[in-house]
């Protein structure tokens, strides 16, 4: 394990090295410290069963990965964030406090109800000019700003927003880093669809790649494997979950099983392509559970994030022993 890490920590020196400046780098760092910090100062009763003790970071989207320096084409990872959106509202509604780290774009939390293109057909304009919500959606977006704005004035919700692979990576290194004081009260719910190959900055052509050149030949580089760093070394105490998506499921467990060994996670949510969005096997140690949609839940997400935090719960109740 000591070379593994050893092995992973070059790897990621050199990723960081070559990558291009995080834009708002101090920012996001003096933010996410605080943000962390204001749940470090409160006093629960019983810190070891209280979710207002705890922040959960839940990463969302895909990351893209720039074929130039000046980007014009890039490889693309798929992911709606529809899970990290719906996951964040639930957590947040069972008293956690949330750094939301999402493609820009991506779906939202509390807008997943709205059209696509919510400013043009959720309001209008009335006799006298004024904008307010359509009838058909006022209900609905009514709601969706007043939780939005309940959550951010109680210091509960963070969102934190990406496009490339560079950034995600340096601003998943930023708030694991912020999380470690929180020990076993922090958790990482990493949702979002990570590239597994990149072009590395330092042999990235500067301007866009000209056609009239003929057939592409281009050499990626593979990804430095960060759960290793954030497990070991960023954040070692906190609940780590993680996602795999496959679209055979007779590979899909036993790569949930190896990511849960390699990467010392405490769960592995495994998802099949077709249907994800009804039911997922949770893979633990103890074995593997189904989590499903029934007629009481309207996303599986509400039953998955209940199943988590009672196995957040049990790991910080099993280290206070």
């Amino acid at each position: 394990m000591a070379a593994l890490l050893e092995t992973e920590q070059e790897n990621a020196d050199s990723f960081f090295a070559s990558a291009p400046p995080l834009q708002d780098r101090e920012l996001i760092t003096s933010d996410a410290q605080k943000f962390v910090s204001r749940r470090l100062q409160l006093e629960p009763e019983d810190k070891t069963s209280n979710p207002r003790a705890r922040v959960v970071c839940v990463t969302s989207g895909g990351t893209t990965v720039p074929l130039e320096r000046r980007c014009v084409r890039f490889i693309d990872n798929f992911s709606s964030g529809h899970r990290g959106a719906a996951s964040t509202e639930y957590f947040l509604k069972a008293g956690y406090a949330v750094i939301f780290i999402n493609r820009r774009g991506s779906a939202q939390p509390f807008c997943r109800s709205l059209p696509e293109d919510p400013l043009l057909t959720c309001f209008e304009p009335d006799d006298k000019g004024a904008i307010r919500p359509t009838a058909t959606h006022a209900a609905t977006v009514q709601r969706a700003i007043k939780e939005h704005h309940l959550a951010i004035k109680a210091g509960n919700l963070l969102n934190l927003q990406y496009t490339t692979l560079f950034e995600y990576i340096q601003i998943l290194q930023i708030v694991s880093i912020a999380m470690n004081p929180l020990r076993q009260n922090g958790m990482f719910y990493l949702a979002a669809a990570v590239s597994d190959f990149y072009v590395p900055w330092n042999s990235m052509v500067e301007h866009k790649i000209q056609s009239r050149t003929g057939p592409l030949a281009m050499e990626l580089a593979q990804v430095p494997k960060m759960l290793t760093l954030l497990r070991q070394l960023w954040a070692p105490l906190a609940f780590c979950v993680s996602f795999k998506l496959e679209t055979d499921t007779e590979i899909l467990i036993k790569k949930a099983q190896q990511a849960l060994k390699r990467y010392r996670m405490h769960a592995v949510v495994a998802n099949e392509l077709q249907t994800r969005k009804q039911k997922v096997i949770v893979v633990t140690d103890r074995g593997e559970t189904i989590v499903e949609r029934d007629e009481s839940h309207t996303d599986v997400e509400i039953p998955l994030v209940d199943f988590l935090i009672n196995q957040q719960t049990s790991y910080i109740n099993a280290s206070a022993e």
